[in-house]
């Protein structure tokens, strides 16, 4: 089975460059989740509800009458008397919530990873406990890419900044530190979290490879049965 989440984050670097300050970057791999759950069948509740337009995705994340910040691709109910909307190529419809089944947060931390640990890490556990804010028992799922290239480069408006091994370390450097972080801080306010590690420059020709293509293949299909079966218990 060919994932969609994975090829979705890859084609975020792949071929091309990677601006880290797009907001709207996590929201494109997160809606992939979504589908690659229908396709492995795990659920059937999740089938049903997404055949029927019952459950949607939302990738503004707000649930109507509710103050939350944004996550980067929530599911669940949709509000009665509205229409879900097909979008081509996916089989998950779009529409307002009214509650919150499946919560998604996608981050990914490409240089400077010990500089904004705690941000990053402050923000995901934030948001894990606004999807579960005014009641429900959504299935929370944090995914972080990692970056493990000797080096790399990014872009804000004209300028760029590359790594130097000194005052700005490469991501290879810091990558262990930072998933020892991640797991020991983020990951216990989640059902489920998973680290894709990668290898990305971000200078042409902008190549991508995992850091172990295999071990994303199994982690996060494992991932998978799992949302499936919780969702399937909880909903």
């Amino acid at each position: 089975m060919n994932y969609r989440l994975l090829g979705a984050f890859q084609g975020l670097f792949d071929g091309q460059v990677y601006l880290h300050r797009r907001s709207n970057l996590g929201d494109f791999v997160a809606m992939h989740l979504y589908e690659d759950l229908y396709a492995l069948g795990r659920s059937q509740k999740y089938v049903d509800r997404v055949d029927a337009g019952i459950s949607v995705l939302n990738t503004q994340n707000l649930r109507r009458g509710v103050k939350a910040r944004r996550g980067d691709g929530s599911f669940g109910g949709i509000v009665p008397n509205t229409e879900a909307r097909r979008d081509e190529g996916f089989v998950v419809a779009r529409g307002p919530l009214a509650t919150i089944e499946i919560g998604v947060e996608v981050k990914i931390l490409m240089k400077a990873m010990i500089k904004q640990i705690d941000r990053v890490i402050n923000d995901l556990r934030e948001q894990a406990r606004h999807f579960r804010s005014n009641g429900g028992n959504p299935v929370c799922v944090g995914i972080v890419g990692v970056n493990r290239a000797p080096y790399c480069t990014t872009y804000e408006g004209s300028r760029f900044f590359r790594t130097d091994g000194g005052r700005y370390k490469h991501p290879a450097d810091e990558a262990d530190d930072a998933e020892e972080r991640l797991r020991r801080l983020a990951a216990p306010d989640f059902d489920e979290f998973l680290i894709l590690g990668f290898e990305g420059i971000n200078e042409p020709p902008y190549p991508f490879a995992w850091a172990d293509a295999q071990a994303a293949l199994l982690d996060y299909g494992a991932a998978l049965v799992r949302i499936g079966h919780r969702y399937e218990a909880r909903v």
